[in-house]
């Protein structure tokens, strides 16, 4: 029975699920938002917010505590300043969790993690390449075709199919 163990094992050794959510949260503050597995975001989704938690405390103490998780001294730089300002008045639920469907590859329920109140850089970025996207499609329109040369007539079919045989034979026997 599992009565108060708490967490996914998500298939790895402590050592190695540990190094995997570190990275994990480094690159959810970094980008904003990032593209995993189901499970593997929603146990991010808990260590996210700790460490969002620690950011917004802002003390020395706390910095070096969240050192611990986030290693990159720029990110753990704009969690303390941008993102920990951002979530200042909120008192928790920083991440939002959207199911995007299924891996092709092994068919493994897919999700998009990303951080609530986005940048709007971050969220400008997204828009532009969508926008860019949709305004190539607009500038290439399809080339028209050129009408069809006629074809050579073909010789005469050799026998009549046998419906209009049987009808003509019909009506020059009555």
């Amino acid at each position: 029975m599992k009565h108060r163990v708490v967490g996914r094992r998500l298939d790895r050794t402590t050592e190695h699920r540990t190094a995997m959510l570190r990275n994990m949260v480094t690159s959810l503050i970094r980008h904003e938002r990032i593209v995993t597995t189901t499970p593997k975001a929603k146990e991010l989704k808990r260590f996210a917010d700790k460490v969002i938690t620690l950011a917004k405390r802002g003390s020395p103490h706390h910095r070096r505590l969240a050192n611990r998780e986030v290693k990159d001294v720029e990110v753990l730089n704009k969690l303390f300043d941008a993102i920990a300002g951002r979530f200042k008045a909120r008192p928790g639920g920083y991440t939002r969790i959207v199911r995007v469907g299924r891996r092709a590859g092994d068919n493994a329920d897919m999700s998009v993690i990303e951080l609530l109140d986005r940048a709007p850089a971050a969220a400008e970025e997204g828009g532009e390449e969508q926008g860019e996207k949709k305004a190539a499609k607009a500038k290439a329109p399809k080339a028209e075709k050129a009408p069809k040369a006629p074809k050579a007539e073909k010789a005469p079919k050799k026998a009549a199919s046998k419906p209009k045989a049987k009808a003509e034979k019909k009506g020059a026997e009555e």
